[in-house]
């Protein structure tokens, strides 16, 4: 019975491992195990959940969290993530009673309150909303995003007033916020506030510099400044960010067809043609350019599917019968031409094309096809809620102002790595696949590989060869290369213990193997990073990491080594022996990137900015662009 108890208790710590590490379906997998094992606990469907909540399966991961809450149901943190899951689903009266509940157990949980209010607003009970936000802002008077919620309540009862004195009062709070700035903007573009809107949203792009809506929405503040070259930066930006948005090219091929840029201006109609085939307002401006073009057939084709939606659109008979004349189709000319006749059109809408206005925008939803030159604005720009949890982003929930890259680990799986045309080599390893890795051979990886389903069953089916194998031999000397393999595959499925102590027991036979050394290094630090999450303290076993590394580079000087070993002494925050190893590597191997990356961060976290800088720069160019971010960030 304990040792029952003992293997489901292993079987959740690794699959929970595996969900730091964020391989969802291996720990999904692990679960299943405990779950099959001893149904009546509530902790692997609870987990299970939170796995299949990151995988997207809302439905499945509430269904755990509500067979995890029957079998327990004094768990505040089963609740909080079940309420996530109903609120991906739209089910917010659900989550609204999961929120309840958890405030029961847990009435100072700011997070549920904070949830629970943006429910009540999903709901359209502003009443409850705004009786929920005052008690979190009696409560936690600095909260600031409480501040902005009470202003988008506001606005949706359509007290502009008070929904800016709350914006105000949110960013005097927090004014390093981008969407505060972003919402503050969106208040004074509905009141033709253009310069004011264009200083919020360029705070706002400042601290969010990656979010496209707030550059389309700036381009409209600046066009209405006349400041055409600016509002075409602004579309050009959005569109990098953001290929596929409606209003960027809508009205991006706008402004190109009013500069004369005919082309790009029917290469951006195309694209908005492609999203929406029906847009009779893209098609009526494409048809234009194509006319303007000498398409003439095309523009035909494209007026003729306006004008049958709207028969009276004189404008547009006037231009296809003026391209029906030249092309010589006289008959359907006329035709047009008598109709527009027989209803005796205004002259205004004769003999020119009204210019691109900027006294007036449309809504997207708006129709009238005689709109068609107006820049096009979002019909409700709504807030953007950001539901609070530990359940938000990845995982480990780790903000660090710097990421150091990981260790270099072996593995029978390849990596793609992310320094182009770069393969990592050791002349250890090379010597162990020509000796023992025909079948398996051992690659040098980076980064955690993520298995699929059908790999991960490989790796176990492999295991539980090996541990037959084991069984049988009667010759220690002989299971020693059983081992080495067997860890490896340990290591794989994540379970590090496993790992390690195959690893302990084959260097009791074999005591100089670097490979070793090296492979328990890499399992005893994430098995670290995990328990150090769960508030463990580690630095014991962080002297072993670096014990074994100091052994594995005596009998193999490599430079994956040396990066390895630099990384343990930046966890331990001694920057100096870091960068003498990232150096040594870099001697060693003066390709190897990630080694150059590591050792800026820590050069600049030791307050050697500039060597840190030219470090990072370096990294960029063997390939590691995410270092230019960061130059980015400290040379300002």
């Amino acid at each position: 019975m304990c040792y029952a108890q003992f293997k489901t208790d292993r079987l959740v710590m690794i699959g929970r491992s595996a969900l730091y590490f964020e391989d969802y379906v291996l720990s999904i997998q692990y679960f299943n195990q405990a779950i099959s094992a001893k149904p009546y606990l509530y902790e692997p469907w609870f987990y299970r959940g939170v796995a299949k909540y990151y995988l997207d399966d809302y439905a499945g991961a509430e269904a755990d969290c509500s067979e995890a809450i029957k079998r327990n149901p004094y768990v505040v943190g089963m609740y909080e993530l079940r309420g996530l899951c109903r609120i991906r689903q739209k089910k917010y009266a659900d989550a609204i009673r999961d929120y309840n509940q958890a405030l029961r157990y847990d009435p100072e949980n700011q997070s549920i309150w904070h949830n629970r209010a943006l429910c009540h607003i999903q709901e359209k009970d502003y009443d409850a909303a705004l009786l929920e936000l005052d008690t979190i802002l009696t409560r936690w008077s600095k909260h600031a995003p409480a501040y902005a919620m009470r202003a988008e309540v506001y606005l949706l009862q359509k007290d502009t007033a008070k929904a800016i004195a709350a914006l105000d009062k949110s960013l005097e709070v927090d004014p390093y916020d981008g969407n505060l700035w972003g919402q503050r903007a969106v208040i004074s573009l509905s009141r033709k506030e253009w310069k004011e809107s264009e200083e919020y949203l360029s705070k706002a792009i400042h601290l969010q510099p990656k979010q496209a809506t707030n550059y389309i929405n700036r381009a409209v503040a600046r066009f209405n400044q006349n400041n055409l070259r600016g509002t075409m930066a602004d579309y050009d930006t959005a569109l990098d960010l953001d290929p596929n948005n409606f209003l960027g090219h809508y009205n991006r091929g706008l402004l190109r067809a009013q500069v004369g840029d005919d082309n790009r201006a029917i290469t951006d109609f195309d694209f908005v043609l492609n999203l929406e085939p029906n847009n009779l307002m893209a098609l009526f401006n494409r048809a234009l350019l194509l006319e303007n073009t000498g398409n003439l057939r095309g523009a035909i084709r494209d007026y003729s599917k306006v004008i049958e939606e709207f028969p009276n659109f004189w404008f547009g008979l006037q231009h296809r019968a003026s391209c029906y004349r030249r092309i010589g189709m006289t008959k359907q000319a006329e035709q047009d031409e008598f109709r527009i006749l027989k209803a005796q059109m205004d002259k205004r809408y004769l003999g020119r094309q009204p210019r691109l206005s900027k006294e007036q925008m449309r809504k997207r939803s708006d129709l009238d096809i005689e709109k068609y030159n107006q820049l096009t604005v979002a019909d409700e720009q709504e807030m953007e809620h950001e539901y609070q949890s530990d359940y938000r982003g990845k995982v480990q929930n780790r903000k660090v102002a710097l990421d150091y890259l990981p260790m270099y680990a072996l593995s029978y799986e390849r990596e793609l790595s992310q320094v182009k045309q770069y393969v990592a080599f050791d002349k250890q390893v090379d010597a162990y696949n020509t000796r023992e890795g025909r079948q398996h051979p051992l690659h040098i990886i980076s980064s955690n590989p993520v298995l699929e389903e059908q790999d991960t069953k490989k790796y176990f089916a492999y295991i539980d060869t090996l541990s037959r194998a084991i069984d049988r031999e009667r010759q220690i000397q002989r299971t020693a290369p059983l081992l080495f393999k067997r860890a490896l595959a340990y290591s794989l499925i994540q379970n590090f213990d496993a790992a390690i102590e195959d690893l302990s027991t084959y260097l009791q036979i074999d005591s100089v193997s670097s490979l070793a050394y090296w492979q328990r290094a890499v399992c005893q630090s994430k098995l670290n990073a995990f328990n150090a999450s769960q508030g463990t303290d580690v630095r014991m076993k962080t002297a072993n990491v670096l014990s074994d590394l100091t052994e594995a580079i005596r009998y193999n000087e490599s430079a994956y080594l040396y990066y390895n070993r630099g990384n343990v002494y930046v966890l331990r925050n001694d920057y100096a022996h870091a960068i003498e190893d990232y150096s040594h590597a870099i001697a060693l191997d003066g390709h190897l990137a990630e080694a150059y990356y590591n050792r800026g961060l820590a050069r600049i976290a030791n307050k050697q900015q500039a060597e840190g800088i030219s470090d990072l720069s370096k990294a960029g160019e063997l390939g590691l662009y995410t270092a230019y971010s960061i130059i980015k960030k400290y040379q300002q």
